[in-house]
């Protein structure tokens, strides 16, 4: 124990997050033109490392054999090619000669996309949680060749500053402790191990129940921001997995405040900057409770789970803000996010020209010279100033640039400046197109163009559900599209593969990616009821039960029973950006139970509620998805059989009834 928090304090010293500290970003110029170990990868986050200093590796044997071979621990730096800190991290250090000599002096340095190795991810980001009580990217692990970590960090500066340690100071320090404290170290390394694998659930527990929903309930109720919408303070992620469990509780009881949390949330992120008004889509998260100050990259998961939550909002409460915000994340996505093959890509960046933000900022005197007498109505309604509103995050002073959003909805301002709303619509629309025709002259922020099947499994859950709720057959065609990309690209017999780019489908699926296709899946099925769907869901639905179910106590590890072995297999079950794969899983397995009559499936998803219930009873909010599916089990529940012919103007008329009401825990079958 005493060496375990000899080498957490060694951490605590270097590891808290990197948001905070201003930070200069220039990029020194290298000495020399360097080519490592990454040149020949597909990742666009290790492509962006190929030509550091830094000798580093693609996660692999060759690099654990050199380590053991050259006596060095390893140097693991996980990130994505979106990550404002990983790319800060590269500047300062990686890409400087003095810090990369340190590091292939004393490591074997790896590099790992946390998108393409979820799994790889998940454990060393579970063992920065334990080690540190936080976590991030980049993340930062320094382990033994034979992957135990005894170091756990996210970014790192290059000198240290304000309590933190840096890179030139840490590394020697590491350097000295495995020349002549080895012995410390692989007892920490040790010791962290064994908490890892302890911490890990392994016995099921009671059934999940029915006050689990109204405990959720009452979670949400009491983080909720009754000013501003959201739940708990800065920063503030949409999180739309809890709008969709409010809507579902909504309808079960009639509780007028989650239908007011849901209202009050969805339209207060519409409003503010962490809407894209100019080109649409949400950006990651707000770094202030205002929803007013994104961090701007934008991920497809974050547009598909939106896309659910504003459509679900338009079915409940019949908002046209609504309905016209999931058209508008849409339209971006298949502007921005959609590959000539059919399939999406992942994330746009948060930087461009060397700046965060800069693609997405105004200063009034553009927006003046660009959209000349409409400049006045435009800049009231989206609360431009002459000296700006922005205030950039690093150096927490004012640009003098923009960031657009909105106090009032747009009827409400129109009558406040006595024009009628369609009128003012107009104009806005017209000066909107003029901004975005300029804006698109800017430099573009990076695209990972990288296809994920369990990314591509939520878009293709989203477009074909918000097909079917908002009447729009291309949304479905959209969906179809991926669908058929996937299943040729992205599928091996009856395995599917995790990541495709530039003609190469590789990697060996996941769990998340077989539960998000499933899901997609079913609603392509719900959409269109062309029984393929189904067939292709129950097949896949199939095979992930044979490689990744816990038969002994339920649920679905995140890797297949023949996948690489890390320090531990792991379930995971807490849903945080986005679903969890078991929680999505869950749902699964109830809708293709109550589409089919198999109760075994049924069966399996109790189980896979019951393995988790010890962690879910103690935070039910935390796991707002699997309770959609608790929901679900629980009921009231429809299963609705039309019996006609497709095209039948009766049978389309019931369909559509049906598509246009909020009616959640339903199967339909023509």
């Amino acid at each position: 124990m005493k060496i375990f928090i000899i080498s957490a304090a060694l951490l605590f010293a270097a590891a808290t997050l990197g948001g905070l500290i201003a930070i200069k970003k220039e990029s020194p110029t290298p000495m020399f033109e360097h080519t490592n170990k990454l040149a020949t990868e597909k990742s666009p986050y290790l492509l962006q490392h190929a030509h550091n200093p830094v000798d580093w590796h693609p996660w692999g044997e060759e690099a654990f054999a050199k380590a053991l071979q050259e006596d060095k621990p390893i140097f693991l730096s996980i990130g994505y090619s979106t990550c404002h800190w990983c790319h800060v991290m590269e500047h300062e250090s990686f890409e400087d000669e003095k810090v990369a000599r340190l590091m292939n002096e004393t490591f074997v340095s790896i590099k790992v996309d946390r998108e393409e190795r979820p799994d790889i991810d998940e454990v060393y980001m579970t063992v920065c949680q334990m080690m540190t009580g936080g976590g991030g990217w980049p993340l930062t692990i320094i382990m033994t060749p034979d992957k135990k970590p005894f170091f756990a960090g996210t970014y790192i500066p290059r000198h240290s500053r304000y309590g933190r340690m840096g890179m030139m100071e840490l590394i020697p320090r590491v350097a000295e402790l495995w020349k002549n404290n080895r012995r410390q170290l692989l007892a920490s390394a040790d010791e962290i191990v064994s908490r890892l694998t302890g911490a890990t659930p392994a016995d099921a527990g009671d059934a999940l129940d029915a006050d689990l929903l109204q405990r959720t309930f009452d979670d949400l109720s009491r983080r909720f921001d009754p000013e501003f919408g959201g739940f708990g303070d800065a920063p503030k992620f949409p999180t739309p997995h809890n709008i969709l469990f409010l809507l579902r509780y909504h309808k079960r009881t009639g509780d007028a405040k989650a239908l007011k949390m849901v209202e009050k949330t969805l339209t207060m992120m519409r409003r503010g900057g962490v809407y894209d008004h100019i080109g649409f889509g949400f950006h990651r998260y707000s770094t202030d409770q205002r929803w007013l100050l994104p961090h701007f990259e934008k991920m497809l998961y974050d547009q598909a789970m939106l896309i659910l939550a504003y459509t679900e909002a338009w079915q409940a409460t019949k908002n046209i803000e609504f309905a016209q915000t999931a058209h508008e994340i849409i339209a971006y996505v298949l502007r921005e996010m959609t590959s000539p093959q059919g399939g999406f890509y992942s994330a746009e960046d948060a930087d461009s020209d060397g700046e965060e933000g800069k693609f997405y900022l105004w200063t009034q005197a553009e927006i003046e010279k660009l959209l000349g007498d409409d400049a006045p109505l435009f800049i009231e309604l989206f609360n431009v100033k002459a000296n700006g509103n922005f205030t950039d995050e690093a150096r927490r002073q004012k640009s003098g640039a923009n960031i657009l959003h909105l106090s009032a909805s747009l009827q409400d301002f129109a009558a406040a400046n006595n024009i009628s709303p369609g009128e003012a619509a107009k104009k806005i629309e017209t000066a909107r197109q003029k901004l975005f025709k300029a804006r698109e002259k800017r430099i573009h922020p990076h695209k990972d163009d990288k296809i994920l099947t369990d990314w591509n499994g939520l878009m293709i859950a989203a477009l074909a559900a918000a097909g079917r709720a908002l009447d729009e057959p291309a949304y479905v065609r959209a969906a179809e599209r991926a669908a058929a990309f996937i299943a040729s690209t992205l599928q091996d017999g009856d395995l599917l593969l995790h990541r495709y780019r530039d003609g190469e489908s590789a990697i060996p699926a996941y769990a998340d990616d077989y539960a998000f296709l499933i899901w997609g899946l079913i609603e392509l099925f719900q959409t269109t009821q062309n029984a393929d769907y189904l067939e292709q869901a129950l097949h896949l639905n199939e095979v992930f039960m044979q490689k990744f179910r816990d038969r002994e106590n339920g649920g679905f590890y995140t890797t297949a029973e023949d996948a690489e072995r890390l320090l531990i297999r792991n379930k995971e079950i807490y849903d945080g950006a986005i679903p969890s794969g078991n929680s999505a899983a869950m749902l699964n397995l109830i809708r293709l139970a109550r589409i089919t009559g198999d109760a075994e499936l049924e069966e399996t998803a109790a189980r896979l509620g019951a393995a988790f219930s010890q962690s879910v009873s103690r935070s039910p909010s935390s796991y707002a998805f699997l309770m959609i599916g608790l929901d679900f089990a629980v009921g009231p529940a429809h299963e609705i059989v039309i019996v006609g012919p497709k095209n039948d103007a009766a049978v389309q008329t019931m369909l559509a009834s049906l598509n246009d009401m909020f009616l959640p825990n339903k199967v339909v079958i023509l």
